[in-house]
């Protein structure tokens, strides 16, 4: 029995697929009033969904019943300082549960974690495997979080553990939906006329779950691996959705200042009408980050190669139009 946390998500959701279309047989855990995503909705029978929380040990406990692989994909993904102690929770302490548990159940485990996880380059060179965390001030919450949950694998390692880290760049796909990276593609198709002069790395979520799965499967052990199709330019990225919109392609860069002061008005704003919603300045950092990842590894050591991004943009934007 294959087990998945976090399958209303959009990865937990497409690796699920993915395996039933295998002939696997697949237990997922939701949350007790999530819904279950469109794309599985056709697999209802094939699929054994149980209520599980991450952080509550005896539905979890009920739920690794005859498990022996895992693949641990439930995460808290937010750039607001609002949600620190929701990802610490939830990032951190849910992973050391799963971690626990794969331990004294005996199963393998493919842990999701982020690039945002791994330590920060040095000048002009890519970010590999072998770039490690050196400075927490660094980084912002959500990677501090993603971090932290890897080390929880790590001490399970140390345990005994068999387990492989996947690090994914900001993963696209046509069931995006409307959160995570589809944000971006609703904020362009709306008419967006800026950019910024950063860096993003992309990979389609086919990539990242069909390389989890040849994981899995593998010898592989106590290892990560980057999972990064190409390193984009925002101002290349904003263009090429745009195109995919019909929309105007002719946008400006934005100065990183201007940027500073708008979240410097929005934290004020909040001290008289609440929790509103605006720019963090994790949000600032990541808009201008020139960091660049190298997938090398994970090409090598499995013979893969990524999909087109060209394609996975305009799939991804078809699926949110």
């Amino acid at each position: 029995m294959i087990l998945i946390t976090g399958a209303t998500g959009f990865l937990g959701a497409e690796l699920a697929r993915q395996l039933v279309e295998a002939g696997h047989q697949v237990r997922c855990t939701k949350r007790e009033n999530s819904t279950i995503p469109k794309i599985l909705l056709s697999y209802k029978s094939e699929i054994e969904w149980v209520n599980a929380d991450v952080l509550d040990l005896s539905d979890l406990e009920d739920a690794f019943s005859g498990v022996t692989q895992v693949y641990h994909c439930a995460a808290k993904v937010s750039f607001d300082q609002k949600d620190e102690k929701q990802m610490n929770t939830t990032n951190v302490e849910g992973t050391a549960n799963i971690v626990n548990l794969c331990l004294d159940f005996g199963a393998r485990l493919v842990h999701v974690s982020s690039v945002a996880a791994i330590g920060n380059p040095k000048a002009n060179e890519p970010v590999t495997e072998r770039n490690f965390w050196d400075a927490y001030d660094k980084n912002g919450r959500y990677a501090i979080s993603k971090y932290q949950s890897e080390m929880e694998v790590w001490r399970g390692i140390e345990e005994g553990l068999s387990a492989v880290i996947v690090n994914p760049s900001v993963i696209i796909g046509e069931h995006v939906g409307e959160n995570g990276s589809g944000q971006l593609f609703e904020l362009v198709a709306k008419g967006l006329k800026y950019y910024t002069k950063g860096n993003i790395g992309l990979v389609d979520v086919q990539d990242v779950a069909t390389i989890m799965v040849k994981l899995m499967e593998s010898n592989i052990e106590n290892e990560r691996f980057i999972l990064n199709a190409e390193n984009y330019s925002y101002e290349r990225l904003f263009k090429e959705i745009a195109k995919s919109y019909s929309v105007n392609t002719d946008l400006k860069p934005i100065a990183r200042w201007k940027l500073n002061l708008a979240v410097r008005l929005s934290l004020i704003a909040k001290l008289f009408v609440g929790n509103i919603k605006g720019l963090t300045q994790d949000v600032v950092a990541a808009a201008f980050n020139q960091t660049l990842y190298s997938s090398d590894k994970v090409k090598e050591t499995l013979q893969v190669q990524f999909l087109p991004l060209a394609e996975s943009i305009e799939r991804t934007a078809k699926g949110i139009s």
